[in-house]
């Protein structure tokens, strides 16, 4: 069924991490992914506001950056309240949900620390945007309960049909392959000085960024583009 990853993004407290745990298990979910989580891991505290949900922390794993922990997952979901001036589609938690449940490969959602949320860094490694149409004028979600509506939304839609790997004509990249190529997209613009004036470079390359990740390319394509920069900075020679 592709469940998809819980990725905590820096989280603060142990309490909120295994209160997180429980809202997961109650529907279903079990891959929990912890980036750089302030007071270590495993932490005392995540246990007991777990109530039981043992299995979860118990298999919880560890990452040094939000990159890291999505590498294997072709799809990645933001949650957060605002745009953050990223030009990305943006959905409500039911349309992610039915879109994780139909759609073949693995999927992440990322969810950020309980003062700050997702940095728009953070935001950029996504593919889109899950935005919870809640009060405007207090918007404020704690982290359990943004993990259990994403958890419970996805169950709720368990009865969708789930295409099998062979129904896609090609695998989609995993998040780690796409990174490769912006990795190396983002080398040959600087070789070639297309970054230019410098205050305005981090701009550019969240544009850059943003563009090669909306695409939604297929391992293949990948290869293919890659194959295409490293021809056109190191031409080969005729003759």
């Amino acid at each position: 069924m592709n469940p998809p990853a819980i990725v905590l993004v820096r989280p603060q407290l142990g309490e909120n991490i295994g209160k997180a745990a429980r809202a997961m298990l109650n529907f279903g979910l079990s891959d929990l992914r912890l980036v750089n989580p302030r007071d270590g891991w495993p932490n005392p505290s995540a246990g007991p506001a777990a109530s039981g949900a043992d299995i979860v922390l118990e298999r919880a794993r560890v990452f040094a950056t939000v990159a890291e922990a999505v590498a294997d997952c072709p799809f990645v979901y933001a949650t957060t309240v605002r745009k953050r001036g990223l030009v990305v589609p943006i959905l409500t938690p039911e349309q992610a949900a039915v879109e994780i449940r139909s759609q073949a490969g693995a999927s992440a959602i990322l969810f950020g620390a309980e003062r700050s949320g997702l940095e728009t860094e953070d935001v950029a490694i996504a593919q889109k945007i899950v935005t919870v149409p809640i009060n405007p004028q207090f918007g404020s979600l704690n982290l359990a309960q943004a993990v259990i509506l994403m958890a419970y939304e996805w169950s709720k839609h368990e009865q969708l049909a789930v295409p099998t790997e062979g129904d896609e004509a090609e695998p989609r990249a995993t998040q780690e392959q796409l990174e490769g190529l912006i990795g190396q997209f983002d080398e040959a613009l600087a070789a070639a000085g297309y970054y230019f004036p410098p205050d305005r470079i981090p701009a550019t390359r969240k544009t850059m960024r943003t563009i090669l990740s909306k695409a939604g390319w297929s391992n293949r394509e990948i290869q293919a583009l890659r194959g295409m920069i490293r021809t056109l900075v190191q031409p080969r020679r005729r003759g």
